[in-house]
This record gives C-alpha cells, sequence and structure tokens, in this order.
C-alpha cells in the first residue's frame, strides 16, 4: 500500500516533507530507544545513552529545516517570558509550604554551592525541551489530525518517560502539555526551557529524596535505597 500524502511537520515553516510511514519510524525507535536506556541497569545504560544521542541527532539531521522551527531564536521571547515567571511565583509558594514542613533541602555553602550542584540540570532541562518541542511535537504534528492532539499525544510520552515516579508522572504530563501549547504559540524554547529548570529544581529541593527517590526514573526509581538513618552512640552508664 502506498504511504498517505506527505504532511509538513509544523505547519506554516518551511519544513521537511516526511512519510507518516517515515515519521512513525523516526518516533517508534527514537523513543524506544530513549526508554530503553531509562530501564537499562549500569553499566550498560552509559552505552545505551550514546547510541540514543546519536540515534536522535542522525533522525534530527536528516529533516533539519533550521533552528527557527525549533523554536531556537529570540522571537517571541519577552511576549513569552511571563511562563518562566509563572514558574518562579510557583517556586516560590512550594518553598514557603516546605519551609512550613521542613522539607526544605538546599545544599550547604550558599548560591555558589546551588549552582554548582544545579547546573548540569537546568542544562539537561533544556534539552528535554528541545527534545519534546523540536523533535517529538512536531513529528505528531506531521501525522495528527489538530495540534492539540499532537500535543497531547507528545506530553504523553513525556510523562511515560518518568514513570514509575509518582510524582514526577503527573507533573511531567501536565508541564508537558502545558509547555507543547504554549511552544504552538509562541514558537520559542527559552522561556520554556528556563521554566523547566526552575520547576524541576523546585522538586528537587522541598520533596524529600525518600518520596521521589530523588526525582528518578525507570530501573533508577526501583533500585532507589533509602539513606540510612544516623547511629545513635549508646550511652555509658
Amino acid at each position: 500500500m502506498a504511504d498517505a500524502a506527505p504532511q509538513t511537520y509544523i505547519d506554516k515553516t518551511p519544513t521537511a516533507v516526511r512519510s507518516k510511514r517515515r515519521i512513525l519510524l523516526e518516533l517508534a525507535v527514537s523513543y524506544s530507544l530513549i526508554m530503553l536506556v531509562i530501564w537499562t541497569p549500569r553499566p550498560w545504560q552509559k552505552h545505551l545513552w550514546w547510541v540514543a544521542a546519536a540515534a536522535v541527532l542522525v533522525t534530527a539531521a536528516m529533516s533539519f529545516d533550521g533552528f527557527k522551527p525549533m523554536g531556537l531564536h529570540a522571537a517571541n521571547f519577552f511576549k513569552s517570558i511571563w511562563i518562566a515567571g509563572v514558574a518562579l511565583l510557583l517556586a516560590a509558594i512550594a518553598i514557603f509550604v516546605a519551609i512550613h514542613l521542613d522539607t526544605l533541602r538546599l545544599p550547604p555553602g550558599g548560591a555558589r554551592a546551588f549552582i554548582k550542584t544545579y547546573w548540569a540540570y537546568a542544562l539537561w532541562s533544556g534539552v528535554q525541551q528541545l527534545l519534546l518541542q523540536g523533535f517529538f511535537l512536531p513529528r505528531f504534528i506531521g501525522i495528527s489530525k489538530s495540534q492539540g492532539y499532537a500535543a497531547l499525544l507528545a506530553a504523553t510520552l513525556f510523562a511515560l518517560a518518568h514513570l514509575p515516579n509518582p510524582i514526577l508522572t503527573p507533573v511531567t504530563f501536565i508541564w508537558g502539555l502545558a509547555a507543547c501549547l504554549f511552544f504552538l504559540h509562541y514558537r520559542t524554547l527559552f522561556p520554556l526551557a528556563l521554566a523547566h529548570a526552575i520547576l524541576g529544581i523546585t522538586i528537587a529541593i522541598t520533596i524529600p529524596g525518600p518520596v521521589d527517590h530523588n526525582m528518578r526514573v525507570g530501573y533508577g526509581y526501583l533500585i532507589y535505597h533509602r539513606p540510612a538513618p544516623p547511629s545513635v552512640p549508646l550511652l555509658k552508664p
């Protein structure tokens, strides 16, 4: 049977034309490799990570249409920066609650230690948004009847990648759907990456490790071990 009529990845942009069959193959291979990395124990996980990263990069390069369709541009940045502002407000509320519940966990050493601890996560937040909005979302648009349905599919895959974490799975679905809809409206990635970093770091410092297993997902979540309680020296008579 012949392939369905080619469709563009994102409407109103000079995107490369791909058939539905090819888009489905790209989605299946890329997401399967990502899930394999998430559910594989070390040391094999590290090797598979590079395989998955290479596969996504090659796939993206084969259909590369420029940085603008991926949201890597400054247009609408100031119009959409309110998204990061809302993330800051939610972070402030969460920190306020955590202080009263005595669950706030800040790395000792002040601002320098905080940056040293979370700068890598902030970069990873941007990579995740690039994967979600720059890779998966446009491909779902290429095979979906509506952009809203494509956003729902992308958010679902994003949330499934965070199983079985009971905190991150619903949070990433809500954020993934909102971020995709915001991206379709503003077509810029930077405020979304910033908001993702703010919300993720907020979860890290306000939710106790034993509750969300230090934000681990997949196999890492299952093998998490609670830290041993501090030993209490015996009192000598």
